[in-house]
Protein backbone atom coordinates (compact mmCIF):
# COMPACT_ATOMS: atom_id res chain seq x y z
CA UNK A 1 0.00 0.00 0.00
CA UNK A 2 1.52 3.53 -0.87
CA UNK A 3 1.41 6.03 2.46
CA UNK A 4 0.94 9.91 1.61
CA UNK A 5 4.58 10.45 1.66
CA UNK A 6 5.22 8.06 -1.39
CA UNK A 7 2.89 10.64 -3.50
CA UNK A 8 4.04 13.86 -5.00
CA UNK A 9 1.21 16.39 -5.34
CA UNK A 10 1.26 17.33 -8.79
CA UNK A 11 0.25 20.14 -10.80
CA UNK A 12 0.87 21.32 -14.80
CA UNK A 13 1.72 25.30 -15.24
CA UNK A 14 2.45 28.29 -17.01
CA UNK A 15 5.87 30.28 -14.79
CA UNK A 16 6.23 33.60 -15.54
CA UNK A 17 10.15 34.78 -16.59
CA UNK A 18 12.05 37.91 -14.46
CA UNK A 19 10.16 40.71 -16.20
CA UNK A 20 6.33 39.22 -16.18
CA UNK A 21 6.74 38.55 -12.35
CA UNK A 22 8.29 42.31 -12.02
CA UNK A 23 5.21 43.77 -13.89
CA UNK A 24 2.90 41.30 -12.29
CA UNK A 25 4.70 43.17 -8.67
CA UNK A 26 4.44 46.73 -10.14
CA UNK A 27 0.80 46.31 -10.71
CA UNK A 28 -0.06 45.27 -7.32
CA UNK A 29 1.85 48.53 -5.68
CA UNK A 30 0.49 48.85 -3.19
CA UNK A 31 -0.38 46.03 -1.39
CA UNK A 32 -3.21 44.97 1.25
CA UNK A 33 -2.27 44.84 4.49
CA UNK A 34 -4.63 42.69 5.62
CA UNK A 35 -4.19 39.22 3.29
CA UNK A 36 -1.34 36.31 3.10
CA UNK A 37 0.57 37.51 -0.25
CA UNK A 38 2.01 34.72 -2.10
CA UNK A 39 5.99 35.27 -2.54
CA UNK A 40 6.34 36.30 -6.27
CA UNK A 41 8.25 33.09 -6.57
CA UNK A 42 5.26 30.76 -6.56
CA UNK A 43 3.20 33.18 -9.20
CA UNK A 44 2.08 30.85 -11.84
CA UNK A 45 -0.83 30.37 -13.92
CA UNK A 46 -2.49 27.02 -13.49
CA UNK A 47 -2.83 24.64 -16.45
CA UNK A 48 -4.36 21.43 -14.63
CA UNK A 49 -4.07 20.61 -10.95
CA UNK A 50 -3.27 16.74 -11.09
CA UNK A 51 -2.88 16.03 -7.53
CA UNK A 52 -1.37 12.99 -5.61
CA UNK A 53 0.43 10.93 -7.73
CA UNK A 54 2.47 7.61 -7.15
CA UNK A 55 6.04 8.81 -6.89
CA UNK A 56 7.45 5.74 -8.91
CA UNK A 57 5.18 7.03 -11.54
CA UNK A 58 6.89 10.78 -12.18
CA UNK A 59 9.69 9.30 -14.16
CA UNK A 60 7.54 7.89 -16.47
CA UNK A 61 4.54 11.22 -16.41
CA UNK A 62 7.13 13.23 -17.38
CA UNK A 63 7.87 12.60 -20.56
CA UNK A 64 4.38 11.70 -21.53
CA UNK A 65 3.44 15.43 -20.86
CA UNK A 66 5.05 17.32 -23.74
CA UNK A 67 2.37 18.20 -26.06
CA UNK A 68 3.19 20.54 -29.10
CA UNK A 69 3.43 24.37 -28.42
CA UNK A 70 3.91 27.77 -30.35
CA UNK A 71 4.92 30.96 -28.43
CA UNK A 72 1.68 33.11 -27.79
CA UNK A 73 1.13 35.79 -25.21
CA UNK A 74 -1.41 36.02 -22.34
CA UNK A 75 -2.73 39.35 -21.55
CA UNK A 76 -3.74 39.77 -18.14
CA UNK A 77 -5.80 42.99 -17.33
CA UNK A 78 -7.63 42.96 -13.83
CA UNK A 79 -7.41 41.94 -10.56
CA UNK A 80 -10.21 40.19 -9.14
CA UNK A 81 -11.08 39.40 -5.29
CA UNK A 82 -12.86 35.42 -5.42
CA UNK A 83 -14.48 34.17 -2.29
CA UNK A 84 -12.67 33.51 0.99
CA UNK A 85 -10.46 36.75 0.25
CA UNK A 86 -8.36 34.98 -2.66
CA UNK A 87 -7.38 37.31 -4.80
CA UNK A 88 -5.77 37.00 -8.73
CA UNK A 89 -4.81 38.39 -11.98
CA UNK A 90 -6.57 37.16 -14.68
CA UNK A 91 -7.20 38.02 -18.63
CA UNK A 92 -10.54 39.03 -19.44
CA UNK A 93 -10.20 36.35 -22.22
CA UNK A 94 -8.41 33.12 -22.47
CA UNK A 95 -6.28 32.90 -25.87
CA UNK A 96 -7.09 30.44 -28.82
CA UNK A 97 -3.58 29.58 -28.22
CA UNK A 98 -3.72 28.89 -24.27
CA UNK A 99 -7.46 27.37 -24.30
CA UNK A 100 -5.22 24.56 -27.33
CA UNK A 101 -2.73 23.95 -25.00
CA UNK A 102 -4.94 23.11 -21.77
CA UNK A 103 -7.44 20.77 -23.88
CA UNK A 104 -4.10 18.85 -25.25
CA UNK A 105 -2.68 18.45 -21.70
CA UNK A 106 -6.33 17.64 -21.00
CA UNK A 107 -6.61 14.86 -23.44
CA UNK A 108 -3.30 13.58 -22.43
CA UNK A 109 -4.12 13.21 -18.71
CA UNK A 110 -7.07 11.27 -19.60
CA UNK A 111 -4.60 9.06 -21.63
CA UNK A 112 -2.86 8.55 -18.42
CA UNK A 113 -5.72 8.01 -16.31
CA UNK A 114 -5.05 11.00 -14.14
CA UNK A 115 -8.00 13.57 -13.02
CA UNK A 116 -9.13 16.67 -15.16
CA UNK A 117 -10.77 19.28 -13.68
CA UNK A 118 -14.28 19.62 -14.67
CA UNK A 119 -15.23 22.85 -13.90
CA UNK A 120 -14.51 25.25 -16.97
CA UNK A 121 -10.72 26.87 -17.27
CA UNK A 122 -10.45 29.92 -15.28
CA UNK A 123 -6.98 31.20 -15.76
CA UNK A 124 -5.49 33.20 -13.50
CA UNK A 125 -2.40 34.02 -11.45
CA UNK A 126 -3.21 33.73 -7.48
CA UNK A 127 -1.46 37.28 -5.31
CA UNK A 128 -2.81 36.83 -1.85
CA UNK A 129 -5.10 34.29 0.39
CA UNK A 130 -7.23 35.54 2.95
CA UNK A 131 -7.23 39.43 2.08
CA UNK A 132 -10.78 40.14 1.81
CA UNK A 133 -10.23 44.13 1.79
CA UNK A 134 -8.40 43.68 -1.64
CA UNK A 135 -9.67 46.01 -4.13
CA UNK A 136 -10.80 44.33 -7.35
CA UNK A 137 -9.90 46.88 -10.82
CA UNK A 138 -8.64 46.83 -14.41
CA UNK A 139 -5.01 47.30 -14.60
CA UNK A 140 -3.77 50.47 -15.70
CA UNK A 141 -1.94 48.87 -19.08
CA UNK A 142 -2.42 45.02 -19.79
CA UNK A 143 0.80 42.83 -18.63
CA UNK A 144 1.99 41.02 -21.87
CA UNK A 145 3.29 37.92 -20.58
CA UNK A 146 5.29 35.49 -23.29
CA UNK A 147 4.48 31.91 -22.86
CA UNK A 148 7.34 30.63 -23.94
CA UNK A 149 6.69 26.69 -22.08
CA UNK A 150 5.15 25.10 -19.42
CA UNK A 151 6.04 22.96 -16.56
CA UNK A 152 5.12 19.78 -14.50
CA UNK A 153 5.49 21.14 -10.80
CA UNK A 154 5.84 19.36 -7.64
CA UNK A 155 3.68 21.09 -4.50
CA UNK A 156 5.44 19.71 -0.84
CA UNK A 157 5.19 23.00 0.75
CA UNK A 158 7.61 24.59 -1.62
CA UNK A 159 6.83 24.17 -5.48
CA UNK A 160 9.89 22.76 -7.19
CA UNK A 161 9.60 22.37 -11.22
CA UNK A 162 10.41 19.18 -12.04
CA UNK A 163 10.23 19.08 -15.86
CA UNK A 164 10.13 21.85 -18.34
CA UNK A 165 8.28 21.82 -21.72
CA UNK A 166 9.77 24.74 -24.06
CA UNK A 167 7.49 25.96 -27.04
CA UNK A 168 8.78 24.89 -30.76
Amino acid sequence: MIGMSDRKRLFLALWPGPRTRASIASACAPWPEDGRSEAPTRWHLTLHYIGPVAAERLPLLAPRLAVPLHRFDVELTRIETWPRGIVVMSPDHVPPALAELHARLATVLGELDLPVEARPFRPHVTLARKAPGAAARRLDAPIRWPVRGYSLVVSDGAYRRVADYPAS
